[in-house]
């Protein structure tokens, strides 16, 4: 089992990257060549910490990174997230994807929401042992379709008054998934320590098979040794019965105050990047709202130079 622990987001990426090109060996699940490690615990101690900024090697869209967390958390699997990764819709069956953590969280079924589940728990138990979130299902994960997922669920624990969160994954492309899945998950994370009145423990993210794909391998070993921190973002609250109107109203295109603001700012921007004006687009996050503006113009610049 590989131990790693960081204090931000940056840090984790690159000591995970390292570890799996110095003890990984080489599999090829589907045919595909990857570069594997079976077994690592990776620890985020600041986990507001969570956007993997490391130019010019790998920058993240921050857009993309908002609204799949956005996606996500409101339960949907509506196909508006195809506008900020197209890749996405190539593991859809009839436009949907399968696999998509938002409904499994919210809706498992009528009227099981499991992210209420989770926070009703902990404010009626707080040493719970209970307070998970299950998103693999065999029912509908057996039968064969493209997108199974690969986070298999989500466990917290408050103790000494901090809410501690753990992840467990069967698989974890390192290179494009872990990047945004560390995102979201952080965001629910801060989500349900504020609406049980905790403070913010560490970020445990448990993953089976670690591996980097043969066509990152490349851009793996140029990555920094040391990397400077990621940025912190600023706190993300909201009271829970307001939280569905927020997530409805950014993914409506409607601009909240706060830290919810940026996330609201870099989808809009994003949206009239991909409608082809790339000048507002820019203009947009020339004056960084947050830590998501200024990581979308570190996107903008990347496909500039891609084009050129």
């Amino acid at each position: 089992m590989i131990h790693l622990t960081a204090d931000s987001a940056n840090g984790l990426f690159t000591a995970a990257c390292t570890a799996v090109l110095e003890q990984g060996r080489i599999v090829k699940p589907r045919g595909m060549a990857t570069t594997e490690v079976i077994g690592t615990h990776l620890t985020l101690t600041e986990p507001r910490r969570r956007l993997v900024s490391l130019p010019p090697v790998r920058i993240l869209n921050a857009a993309f990174a908002a609204a799949e967390a956005t996606w996500i958390l409101s339960g949907s699997d509506d196909g508006w997230i195809y506008t900020y990764n197209q890749q996405m819709a190539r593991y859809a069956d009839d436009g949907v994807l399968r696999g998509a953590y938002g409904p499994r969280m919210r809706a498992w079924r009528p009227g099981h929401d499991q992210l209420d589940h989770v926070r009703r728990t902990l404010l009626e138990d707080p040493d719970s042992r209970r307070a998970l979130i299950q998103l693999y299902d065999p029912d509908r994960d057996i039968p064969h379709h493209s997108d199974v997922p690969c986070t298999l669920g989500y466990r917290f624990y408050l103790r000494d008054g901090l809410l501690e969160m753990h992840t467990t994954m069967r698989s974890q492309d390192l290179w494009l998934g872990f990047c945004y899945d560390i995102f979201t998950a952080t965001v629910l994370h801060e989500l349900m320590a504020h609406w049980i009145g905790a403070g913010l423990g560490h970020y445990h993210h448990h993953v089976d098979s670690l591996h980097l794909y043969d066509t990152n391998l490349p851009a793996a070993q140029t990555l920094p040794e040391a990397p400077a921190p990621s940025q912190q973002m600023q706190a993300l609250t909201v009271a829970w019965e307001d939280f569905d109107p927020l997530l409805d109203s950014i993914t409506s295109g409607h601009m909240p105050e706060g830290a919810w603001g940026d996330f609201a700012h870099v989808m809009r921007s994003y949206r009239i990047w991909k409608g082809g004006d790339r000048t507002d687009a820019r203009r947009m996050v020339a004056d960084p709202h947050g830590v998501l503006s200024q990581g979308l113009a570190g996107w903008y610049a990347q496909l500039s130079r891609r084009a050129a």
